[in-house]
């Protein structure tokens, strides 16, 4: 992120459109992966989509103009999907559904080691180096992750697949899209998600260029709204079996609505200092670690023997939902925060509207 202001210099054009390009791959190969991992196994999928990922940072290192650089960022996530993807799933095809809330939170801590390190490295790498760099450490990370895939068992064994060819499997998807209780926790999260990526594409044009922080501490504000999430998630592995989820998850989205909304009315009131951005959205963001864990669990619980198809379906609109803020953040003026503060505050509220109604016993499929 700290590098787009660079990259859209350099290449001459908009670099927030890579962000959008990748979603884009993104979202839609989830749900190619994840009709096929019902059929074939989890670890086919995750050895495939690693090497297409190293394949794409390659071809994202080497380009030379800004189309050429988001070809390569939709081919870069068609690989990059799998892995988020298919761990929820292999997930579900483990646990049931208060340990897979636990679990999911688990992977949630995980997975922020990299938005930390990430920006962060990406900050000090670009005072020394330029853009490209980025793209050469990812190659690296991805033939780690190559490597130590390889050791991991199989959870979804022969005798639970879909005996149905891989074309027909793709119907899952419309059974899923018609059940209600699958499509209101997958709604839920995807409108918590449109806020969650306004934040990741507006905050490195917010904080560099209309607040002129450094590029290289860019990386530190935004580590904190990471740790918040690690703490949030760890806080939900202890108490989701004491809470009901659906009860979690109204507390969780009342509260980054109320934040978000604060954070609104003291900005018409005059009041626009970096820190109430900072703050505002520290709180707001760090509740990801209790929304998406909750609600990834309670949808994946709806689809059932569809572990995949349902973990694809809810990633694609999840990270798809990014598409929407970006684009909307792409056609609006990046001088202040209200751009992007706007369209957090909108979707955060959207996201709480949806958890309130009471949860109705949907049968599974």
């Amino acid at each position: 992120m700290p590098a787009m202001p660079e990259m859209g210099r350099d290449l001459n054009g908009d670099a927030e459109l890579t962000l959008t390009g990748f979603l884009i791959g993104f979202a839609l190969a989830q749900l190619f992966w994840g009709a096929v991992s019902d059929k074939i196994g989890r670890k086919k999928p995750l050895i495939i989509g690693i090497v297409l990922f190293i394949i794409g940072s390659v071809g994202c290192a080497l380009s030379s103009s800004m189309m050429e650089l988001l070809a390569w960022r939709v081919f870069q996530a068609f690989g990059a999907c799998v892995g988020p993807m298919l761990s929820r799933a292999m997930i579900r095809d483990l646990y049931g559904r208060t340990e897979a809330a636990k679990m999911l939170s688990t992977l949630a801590i995980v997975m922020a080691i990299a938005p930390i390190a990430g920006p962060m490295l990406a900050g000090h790498l670009l005072v020394w180096y330029t853009w490209h760099s980025i793209f050469w450490l990812l190659v690296a990370i991805g033939i780690l992750m190559l490597v130590a895939v390889l050791v991991i068992p199989e959870t979804h064994p022969l005798e639970k697949r879909s005996k149905k060819s891989i074309g027909h499997t793709y119907n899952n998807y419309w059974i899923l899209l018609r059940n209600k209780g699958f499509m209101k926790y997958t709604l839920c999260v995807s409108s918590f998600y449109i806020a969650i990526y306004a934040f990741l594409t507006g905050s490195p044009y917010v904080y560099i260029d209309v607040y002129e922080v450094p590029k290289e501490y860019f990386g530190y504000l935004f580590s904190v709204n990471i740790i918040g999430v690690m703490l949030l998630s760890a806080i939900n592995r202890r108490i989701v079996s004491a809470i009901r989820l659906d009860r979690l998850l109204k507390y969780a989205t009342l509260f980054a609505a109320i934040c978000v909304s604060i954070v609104m009315g003291l900005m018409f009131l005059g009041y626009h200092s970096l820190w109430l951005i900072v703050i505002g959205c520290f709180l707001f963001f760090s509740m990801n670690g209790i929304i998406a864990a909750v609600t990834n669990a309670l949808a994946l619980d709806r689809a059932g023997r569809m572990a995949g198809s349902g973990a694809a379906l809810l990633g694609a609109m999840q990270y798809g939902s990014g598409i929407v803020s970006s684009l909307i953040l792409t056609f609006l003026p990046n001088d202040t925060a209200y751009p992007m503060m706007g369209v957090i505050a909108i979707f955060v509220i959207i996201c709480a509207i949806i958890a309130f109604p009471e949860d109705e016993k949907y049968n599974r499929i």
